[in-house]
């Protein structure tokens, strides 16, 4: 690792992302917007997240979903964009689309994150999606998230 543990790592500084979501807030959420930066780093990727227009201080849940199609129409917002990435088949919370939650403060939330579930790559045409309440890290399938308030497909850079 050329990286040291306490420093920001160089591909966040020098390089370039591999693959962005743009996300959008759904109808009722229309000033929610945001960026997720993928970069390759070790044997997974670093994630990026900014985004601003969340509805209150607070925890929301936060996930890779498997298809990129982020429709709005019916009952369900974002309902095309399937369900939690898991190409391993595997549990909540140990699917690789499940991520950290987000912590809003001000209506803004911003972190960095690494994971080894995936490679950019393997996640291109797939989604973001933020909900409105925190993954509890239990619930089957998907972790009692709640809603879907944002999405935004992931595409290379």
């Amino acid at each position: 690792m050329s990286d040291h543990p306490g420093r920001i790592p160089r591909v966040l500084l020098e390089g370039q992302p591999a693959a962005r979501a743009l996300v959008k807030g759904d109808g009722s959420h229309p000033e929610l917007r945001g960026e997720v930066l993928f970069y390759p780093y070790q044997e997974g990727s670093l994630l990026l997240v900014r985004a601003a227009g969340f509805p209150a201080d607070g925890f929301y849940g936060f996930h890779i979903h498997e298809l990129g199609d982020c429709c709005t129409g019916g009952d369900i917002p974002f309902y095309c964009a399937g369900g939690h990435y898991n190409p391993q088949g595997r549990e909540h919370p140990d699917h690789a689309g499940d991520l950290p939650v987000l912590l809003a403060s001000g209506g803004r939330a911003y972190t960095i994150l690494y994971t080894g579930r995936f490679r950019p790559w393997e996640v291109l045409d797939r989604s973001v999606v933020f909900h409105d309440h925190p993954d509890d890290y239990r619930s089957q399938p998907a972790g009692d998230s709640g809603g879907r308030i944002a999405c935004g497909p992931i595409e290379a850079v």
